[in-house]
């Protein structure tokens, strides 16, 4: 951890992240318009990197709305071959370079019957349905206790500050709970009935490890999943990481402009 901070610190100088934003499939295109230092998860020390058509791999350092930013451009996956620990290791760089507010979002399936594809829903609870936690192992006493509460993830005033800016703004949200897979493969019919009957509005494959971490950190989670497709369709049509990418690429730009209205509130 030490090595990695410092490499960070050596190419950043004197800027301060005080928020931290994790890019999903389709979505990195918020770092590419807010952009003042980008460094490849290739040069970062214990980084891995990332391997998904849509994640750029880069750790990007920005001022948005007055406010200093490090945005995740892609992230990686349990379902690459990395583990829990690995995934979720830039979550603990970023609590130690003074993130205090982390933004994590997805592109994720519509669980609820009620959800198309671009909607943007707010991340009120989660299921982890991942079968490991990236807490187990040694606890480090400093980034957090080892047996931390789970009740409040996603933290209300920040769900109620993102409503506000989504009304102030124009743009309609929803709100539901996560259920996460380690995937790759997509969701079976069955396995979504399941997901639904337990509770899940939205199903993916991320987000999940890195809302654990960050709660452990003392860090205050938001998360935004943008729902890219119905989780398992009935109709013959095969699902595809392309769809995934179209459909969040259909709503970048009213993501675009909540995730900047709610780092302006702030």
């Amino acid at each position: 951890m030490e090595n990695t901070i410092k490499y960070i610190e050596s190419k950043i100088g004197n800027f301060k992240p005080e928020i931290g934003i994790i890019l999903g499939s389709g979505l990195g295109e918020l770092a590419d318009e807010y952009c003042d230092i980008a460094i490849s998860y290739n040069d970062i020390p214990n980084f891995i990197k990332s391997t998904v058509v849509g994640h750029k791999g880069r750790l990007v350092f920005a001022e948005i709305a007055g406010k200093k930013v490090v945005m995740m451009q892609g992230r990686n996956h349990f379902y690459e071959g990395h583990t829990m620990q690995e995934i979720t290791f830039p979550v603990k760089v970023m609590k130690k370079l003074g993130v205090k507010n982390l933004i994590l979002t997805n592109a994720a399936g519509g669980v609820n019957e009620s959800f198309d594809a671009g909607d943007l829903m707010l991340i009120k609870d989660h299921i982890n349905f991942m079968g490991a936690n990236p807490l187990v192992g040694k606890n480090d006493e400093t980034l957090g206790e080892r047996f931390p509460d789970m009740t409040t993830i996603y933290k209300k005033d920040l769900r109620e500050l993102a409503k506000k800016c989504a009304a102030d703004t124009g743009i309609k949200v929803k709100e539901g709970v996560y259920f996460a897979n380690s995937g790759p493969s997509y969701e079976t019919p069955a396995e979504i009935n399941m997901a639904r009957i337990l509770g899940a509005d939205a199903v993916g494959m991320s987000t999940v490890p890195e809302a654990i971490v960050a709660n452990y950190c003392g860090l205050r989670v938001l998360g935004i999943s943008c729902i890219s497709n119905a989780a398992s369709k009935t109709d013959g049509t095969a699902l595809s990481h392309e769809e995934v990418i179209t459909a969040t690429n259909n709503a970048k730009e009213k993501f675009k402009k909540l995730v900047v209205a709610i780092i302006q509130s702030l």
